[in-house]
């Protein structure tokens, strides 16, 4: 949950305010090599949300599935590999286009 608030809060601190600017004044008004790293963290945070969603659906299904191995199977270090993952994947897919 803390890492699909941190892309959240990404999404809102990092990314919504040029968003903003670029809707209200039509254009993009700020240095253009600013706007390629901008879509880029776009791509990251949406996609590091949506990942991060995808993984608390895995655990809870995990969890209802199979309450007695829940335990054994998702330890902190796996968890962890998971969070991992999920940030390495949206970043993969966000800036090595550029």
């Amino acid at each position: 949950l803390v890492s699909l608030f941190m892309s959240d809060l990404m999404v809102g601190l990092v990314v919504m305010p040029p968003a903003m600017l670029n809707q209200l004044y039509g254009r993009w008004v700020l240095q253009g090599d600013f706007c390629s790293l901008w879509a880029s963290f776009d791509v990251m945070c949406c996609s590091a949300s949506i990942l991060n969603l995808c993984v608390i659906s895995l655990d809870r299904y995990l969890l209802i599935t199979s309450p007695l191995r829940y335990k054994l199977r998702m330890t902190s270090c796996r968890a962890l590999a998971l969070i991992l993952a999920t940030w390495t994947l949206a970043a993969l897919a966000s800036f090595l286009p550029i």
